[in-house]
């Protein structure tokens, strides 16, 4: 069932809980070219570099969240099976955070998103009325996809499911 957590000021979260192993909801996360499948506002997503994904890594993201067209990341937490953090290589205000939960049956996975309004005040309202509505959607749309793609997958036939991806 998903859920809306209580947002930070300025930042898009949406929970879901996923009936599957940490293991499996996690192992997805951590295959970033493949967010563009599950997270509809990412047009792409490339690694830079070959190093496994850990702290410190790099990943350029296209997307439709308001700010440049490509955006570099770094991921400045890691937390092995638990959970992975992006922060924007030049505003720190630029933020995604992926948080794996486990619970008895089930995993729930938090999605937390936080990008700038430039422009004070008016700016602000202007985005909460047209893109941020939007983003917000998508978002919660993103997490139900994702619970579909790591149920349906089963254990253990995940890359069967994203081969051809």
């Amino acid at each position: 069932m998903e859920t809306q957590a209580q947002p930070a000021p300025g930042a898009l979260v949406r929970t879901i809980d996923v009936a599957t192993s940490a293991d499996v909801a996690f192992a997805l996360l951590c295959e970033v070219e493949k967010w563009p499948v599950w997270l509809s506002f990412l047009r792409s997503v490339r690694r830079v570099g070959t190093a496994p994904l850990g702290l410190g890594s790099e990943v350029e993201l296209r997307s439709s969240i308001p700010g440049d067209e490509e955006q570099l990341f770094e991921v400045d937490r890691y937390i092995q099976g638990h959970a992975i953090s992006l922060v924007g290589a030049y505003s720190i205000r630029r933020r995604i955070d992926v948080r794996v939960e486990a619970k008895s049956s089930v995993v729930r996975v938090t999605v937390r998103i936080d990008y700038p309004a430039y422009g004070g005040a008016l700016g602000a309202l202007y985005d909460r009325m047209t893109t941020r509505r939007k983003l917000e959607a998508a978002l919660g749309d993103s997490l139900l996809h994702f619970k579909g793609l790591v149920e349906y997958g089963g254990t253990g036939s995940k890359d069967a499911l994203l081969e051809d991806l």
